[in-house]
């Protein structure tokens, strides 16, 4: 009886471990708003003054919730999903964090708020994302 009881630890850990290990790197699901956006050129134009614009070839549209942290690799969790709205909290070991709420008006045009932390220093952002044509 003792031997069963070993045994079946012996096996329910390394699964319940590897059930857990597994489902903590799984890649978070793709935002329903991001779908919409197509891909292509986009601008990103500021609405703070004294912020440059921010061109980008948008391949994959998990881009646009990173902003701040656009070179960077980053993990995402949900926080909202709706068919043209999304907030995602982000996260860059080693580089920052952030919170993004995208409003997505056509497959064109995006309102992308953006806050958190970059370069050891709090950010607040707004954004009009507009996409310009084919990329170059």
């Amino acid at each position: 009886m003792t031997r069963l009881r070993s045994f079946r630890a012996a096996v329910a850990v390394p699964i319940l471990f590897g059930t857990i290990s597994a489902s903590a790197h799984a890649p978070a699901p793709m935002p329903m708003a991001l779908e919409m956006l197509e891909k292509g050129a986009w601008e990103l134009t500021p609405r703070q003054p004294g912020e440059a614009p921010i061109k980008l070839c948008l391949g994959d549209p998990r881009q646009m919730i990173q902003v701040q942290h656009l070179r960077h690799r980053c993990t995402f969790h949900v926080i909202e999903d709706r068919p043209n709205h999304t907030t995602v909290h982000y996260s860059c070991p080693g580089e920052g964090h952030g919170r993004t709420t995208l409003r997505i008006e056509t497959s064109r045009l995006a309102q992308i708020h953006t806050q958190g932390i970059a370069e050891a220093a709090p950010f607040v952002l707004a954004y009009e994302a507009r996409r310009k044509g084919a990329c170059r």
